[in-house]
């Protein structure tokens, strides 16, 4: 499957999620930062209605990749809705509040990356309304 010397291949049979450290808790997170140097990554599974913490990251940038379902996201303030089918990307800047929601029927699964890999330099904002 891998050769974590060189690389790492994970198929969705792979996935497991866990419980996220803090925001709505029917949300599933599979980290995998720990695979990475200079930048981070989550794979979210957002059930229908679920929602992430609304944030500004400081430092680093986001790309945000619907893998499945549609994910919406929360950009701007006032926020602005963007709804991101299945294969649909959001690049978003550092400074820019956003929050990861699932506003459809189906779950979604988004894969997030952040880069520099800076930990801790977000700031949590009080959450969106729609």
């Amino acid at each position: 499957m891998s050769d974590p010397a060189r690389y790492t291949v994970l198929t969705p049979e792979d996935y497991e999620f866990t419980a996220p450290s803090g925001g709505d808790p029917a949300r599933g997170v599979m980290r995998l930062s720990d695979l990475l140097e200079h930048s981070r990554a989550n794979l979210w599974r957002m059930p229908p209605g679920s929602r992430g913490r609304r944030h500004r990251e400081t430092v680093q940038e986001e790309i945000v990749l619907t893998l499945s379902g549609t994910a919406s996201l929360l950009l701007g303030e006032p926020p602005e809705t963007r709804e991101l089918p299945s294969g649909a990307i959001a690049v978003v800047p550092p400074g820019t509040p956003l929050q990861l929601a699932n506003l459809d029927e189906v779950e979604a699964v988004v894969l997030i990356v952040g880069a520099p890999p800076t930990i801790g330099a977000a700031e949590y904002l009080p959450a969106a309304r729609d």
